[in-house]
């Protein structure tokens, strides 16, 4: 936790209050008193959609879950491999911040032409799109083990996953980013989706975030963890 900055904006939403506040010359969320990030790093968040793209072809349909700072979106955006990328962010307020104050940390990606953001939850959107993906890079909440909400933790059990899964394209690929290690998470993917890898990647205070991918395959496929090589990096 940071010291307290400046606020710079401060909206209740349905889901409680949201700030964005500035600290040293960076910016902070918080949501209901709980700090949720900033704009101070994000390697985590870049790598969680540079080794998804890793795995798809060019032209491929990119799924976003959650817009935080903009740092997983502004990757996508740099990339030539995507032909659409899809965020889905449930704060509209969010969304109006990336149109000025945190434009410059996704990258000014909103602009994009192949950019579409959706306002919606994320859970129930899946649940009644028919849309697939080769990728989906998926940053709610803090990970699978942490949620400020208790709601997002409906998409990180078994159904989730599964209905996850089924957004997926044959091949498609699931990058998942998490506060922490989350061993039992890393195998409910492995049995519903497909192989895993984690990327830990180390953070300058507490547990090292980690990023989990799972290539869709047969069901059941086992779990392949490995641990961060030199190149894991950003």
């Amino acid at each position: 936790m940071t010291q307290a900055g400046a606020v710079i904006d401060r909206v209740v939403t349905e889901r409680g209050e949201l700030v964005l506040r500035r600290c040293g010359g960076h910016f902070e969320i918080v949501s209901n008193g709980v700090f949720l990030m900033d704009t101070r790093a994000g390697t985590s968040e870049r790598l969680l959609v540079r080794r998804a793209l890793d795995l798809v072809r060019p032209g491929a349909r990119v799924l976003i879950g959650g817009l935080g700072v903009g740092f997983s979106l502004a990757e996508a955006a740099a990339s030539t491999v995507p032909a659409e990328i899809v965020v889905l962010e449930i704060e509209e307020t969010l969304i109006g911040w990336h149109r000025d104050r945190l434009a410059a940390y996704s990258g000014n990606a909103l602009r994009d032409a192949r950019v579409r953001v959706v306002n919606q939850d994320l859970l129930a959107w899946l649940g009644t799109t028919d849309e697939v993906f080769d990728a989906i890079c998926l940053d709610i909440d803090n990970g699978p083990d942490w949620t400020v909400f208790q709601h997002n933790a409906a998409l990180y059990d078994a159904d989730g996953t599964a209905l996850l899964r089924d957004r997926l394209a044959d091949d498609g690929v699931l990058a998942v980013w998490s506060a922490s290690a989350a061993p039992a998470y890393a195998a409910r993917l492995a049995t519903v989706i497909g192989p895993v890898t984690a990327y830990p990647v180390e953070v300058p205070r507490g547990e090292p975030d980690v990023v989990y991918l799972a290539r869709r395959g047969p069901v059941g496929a086992g779990l392949r963890q490995l641990r961060a090589s030199p190149g894991a990096g950003p």
